[in-house]
């Protein structure tokens, strides 16, 4: 056969091609010539096929029949031949593949070779496609040439064990007594592959962490050389002495300083050198100073770094690069929480960072500027934040209104000021925010008794203006409603009073009732607030009866139902209807008889005291429920009870009926509790006013237990009694997460035998705070008529550092309390 062509002239061929079909029939050409080569066994082209068929698996050409070609050339004894053969192997093979095990053998003697280049190819290859096989059989090649004084071999060695120790970590003791003198060996490449394998030992072993922590001195020591060494050409990268190296180092001490006070006092000097003697010109040394940052705010640092680390992330926030940029915020955001006052330094540079046109910046700038809010700067935060919310994309719109609901709520420095903030929410992004802001406000507004005038008529000149914000229109029509009386009295005295008279009032609402923009839920409002309007407006009775007359045949069946009502309370309970409408009386924030809960004040001398919030009742498919059924493995497990009952409508409009006619819709087994309406889903007649489960003072003697902790994740469950039913208990879980990252994804599930019935609410999240930053509380109601001993099995998952985990577990040690 003629001499095939060379490597060469064939990438010269492939790109004369002008189109992909051309393209693909040059190599189908080529590739059935590579084979009938193959298959006459010609040994002296062998090299430069198998080398042409690696630039067609480069192009993405199928190239798997060129396998077995590569282990021969890898026996040949030919250096040239293996360096081809050995590339072919890590780019054809992988462990999932049966072939490759036959090289084993082949790399095991090629371990021994005399020459150090045939060795290196060899560790190569290993460490890129060795499976746990071959690690297991060639782990012992590998440690001896880890004791080599090479440093050629030696490096390549040490990320070979790298490789080893991943596929098989319990061969990590075999190369402990190798690690010894890695870090005394001059040559930068054996040194930086020597902390890449001491940083995967202590990442796998805890005992391994704590056996390297002696290391720290001499870590220190190399890198304090390496940051006041000259200038060597050898390692210069932009003026800065083997940046790579240096990174590494940062990084194996943060693992190493972590928890311990000895080891974070000895790093503590070399880090303050490292952020004041670095260079920040260039990329080179801004990579260096993000991992010292890391490291001081990972480690046991003085208070002093701390604040130099985060001035440090203060200058990234000024760099061009948004990158940078992008780094330094998520960095802040992370330590925000420990290092509060620091942060608040660079508040102003923060604020400014909400005006990138970077998305991603600007959501970081976001997250941070609400975890700066204070009580000392509630006012300037919110303006700026307002401003953002107004000028914003609608994909930030809805969490930036989230944000400045929760910290008006817990910072506002007054009711009125509180109640312009949210209003102004409403005006600028009313379509945007969360379902519980309607009825948040309204209990704000019921509330703020001497604010009723002012808040009633700016909500009447909002909804003047605008009428497509729905929350907003919400809100004012209730307000229109429950205190129509106030704003045609004309007696403000917070700012200037407006004339209105009772037919503006209705015209308004009627606007409100026949606009295309109004949603069913803002009609069912505006309706119940003109009805509201018969006992408060003295001349309008007659209009109100009609607009009730002729919604009472409205194709929605909520509205006709709502007006249904209303028409009977005109006809045959009118002489109830002043006391079935009269003003809502102030409404008061749940509380139990749990742990008081601390609210996190971002950096203000005093914490303040908040009352715990019980979750609002979310509804569970009985499906998704029933999946705990299994925990208990028994036929005695009761199904959690469904949330609201199968049976009853979710309607306030059925209740009302019932109080008025006489029905009697009690003939149903009903569970834990009748579910109270929420605001969520427009409450009739009360507007506003949610039925609240109270608990009262006979299980303050019941002491918590610790349910569940293992893996850092701890689980602890109070114990509360019902006012309402003696037979239930209130469990109130708290999960604390003392790990490094935050627990993700988190979700309590539980299961009881079938003498009980449970009931779940909704967590309070859905992520567990890292370090016992905070804590998820969620509460389960336990129904147990026949006073037995009550066990519990829980089942609970959740993410840590992206890796899912999941447990059972089965609590019995219930205090008798509890369940007698």
């Amino acid at each position: 056969m003629p001499a095939p062509i060379r490597l060469r002239e064939l990438i010269r061929t492939i790109r004369t091609a002008r189109t992909q079909a051309e393209e693909r029939e040059m190599i189908q050409k080529e590739c059935a010539s590579i084979r009938s080569s193959f298959r006459e066994e010609d040994n002296t082209y062998r090299c430069r096929n198998v080398a042409k068929l690696l630039y067609m698996h480069m192009l993405g050409y199928p190239a798997h029949f060129g396998q077995l070609e590569c282990l021969k050339l890898i026996a040949s004894q030919k250096f040239t031949d293996k360096r081809i053969g050995y590339l072919g192997a890590m780019l054809l093979l992988d462990e999932r593949q049966d072939v490759h095990l036959l090289m084993t053998n082949c790399i095991k003697n090629d371990l021994n070779h005399s020459t150090q280049y045939v060795q290196g190819l060899a560790l190569c290859t290993l460490g890129c496609m060795g499976s746990s096989e071959m690690c297991r059989d060639l782990a012992g090649e590998v440690e001896k040439l880890l004791k080599t004084s090479n440093s050629y071999l030696r490096k390549k060695a040490a990320l070979c064990a790298v490789h080893v120790i991943r596929k098989v970590p319990e061969l990590m003791e075999m190369f402990l007594p190798a690690t010894k003198n890695l870090l005394n060996e001059k040559n930068h490449g054996v040194l930086h592959t020597s902390v890449v394998l001491l940083t995967e030992m202590c990442e796998r072993s805890p005992d391994m962490l704590a056996h390297f922590r002696k290391l720290v001195p001499q870590l220190v020591r190399i890198l304090k050389n390496l940051i006041m060494s000259g200038y060597s050409p050898e390692h210069d990268v932009s003026g800065i002495s083997d940046p790579f190296l240096q990174v590494r180092i940062l990084r194996l001490l943060r693992m190493l300083g972590r928890s311990d006070d000895d080891s974070s006092d000895a790093m503590n000097d070399i880090l303050a050198q490292v952020a004041t003697n670095t260079e920040t010109s260039k990329n080179v040394g801004n990579a260096i100073l993000y991992e010292t940052v890391l490291t001081i705010m990972d480690i046991k640092s003085e208070s002093g770094l701390r604040v130099l680390a985060i001035n440090i992330l203060g200058r990234f926030l000024l760099n061009n690069d948004k990158n940078i940029r992008y780094v330094a915020l998520t960095s802040l955001l992370r330590t925000v929480q420990t290092d509060h006052n620091a942060v608040q330094r660079h508040r102003s540079t923060i604020v400014d960072c909400l005006k990138d046109l970077d998305v991603s910046i600007k959501r970081r700038a976001m997250e941070l500027s609400f975890a700066l809010v204070n009580g000392n700067n509630i006012r300037g935060m919110m303006k700026e934040l307002l401003y953002f919310l107004d000028l914003c994309d609608p994909e930030f719109k809805a969490d930036c209104a989230s944000g400045i609901f929760l910290a008006a709520e817990k910072y506002a420095p007054s009711k009125r000021w509180h109640i312009d903030t949210i209003m102004k929410v409403l005006t600028t992004a009313g379509s945007y925010v969360r379902d519980d802001a309607v009825p948040n406000l309204i209990q704000l507004i019921t509330n703020s008794v001497e604010m009723h005038v002012y808040t009633v008529q700016k909500l009447y000149k909002a909804v003047l203006e605008d009428i497509s914000q729905q929350p907003l229109v919400q809100v004012g029509a209730w307000c229109m409603g429950e205190y129509g009386d106030l704003l045609v009295s004309g007696q403000c005295e917070e700012e200037e009073p407006i004339q209105v008279t009772e037919d503006e009032v209705m015209d308004v609402l009627e606007t409100v009732l026949q606009s295309n923009m109004s949603t069913s839920v803002t009609r069912g409002y505006t309706l119940t607030a003109i009805m509201k309007l018969s006992t408060r407006f003295t001349i309008n009775v007659n209009r109100i009866k009609k607009i009730m007359s002729v919604y009472g045949s409205n194709i929605d069946v909520e509205l006709q139902q709502r007006a249904v009502e209303y028409n009977a309370l005109f006809k045959k309970f009118d002489h109830m209807r002043s006391a079935l409408l009269e003003r809502m009386p102030i409404m008061e924030k749940m509380t139990t008889n749990g742990p008081t809960e601390i609210a996190q004040t971002n950096g203000e001398a005093e914490p303040t005291i908040m009352e715990p919030k019980l979750a609002p009742i979310a509804p569970r498919s009985t499906s998704q429920a029933n999946d705990l059924l299994d925990l208990l493995g028994g036929s005695d497990v009761t199904p959690v009870i469904p949330t609201v009952p199968p049976s009853k409508p979710n309607s306030v409009g059925g209740e009302l009926l019932d109080l008025l006619g006489g029905l009697d819709l009690s003939g149903g087994t009903m569970p834990l509790s009748v579910q109270a309406p929420q605001f969520s889903q427009t409450p009739f007649l009360l507007d506003g006013l949610a039925s609240q489960t109270v608990f009262n003072d006979l299980a303050a003697g019941i002491p918590p237990i610790t349910a569940y902790n293992k893996g850092g994740l701890k689980i602890e469950f109070n114990f509360e009694r019902s006012n309402t039913n003696p037979n239930v208990t209130v469990v109130t879980i708290n999960a604390t997460n003392s790990t490094e990252g935050d627990m993700t994804d988190f979700i309590f599930q539980a299961a009881v035998p079938k003498t009980f019935q449970l009931q779940l609410l909704s967590p309070s999240n859905n992520i567990i705070p890292a370090r016992n930053a905070g804590a998820v509380t969620q509460v389960i109601k336990v129904l147990n008529p026949q006073k037995q001993q009550l066990r519990m099995r829980i089942k609970i998952t959740y993410d840590l550092n992206g890796s899912p985990v999941q447990d059972l577990a089965e609590v019995n040690n219930f205090p008798p309390q509890s369940w007698q």
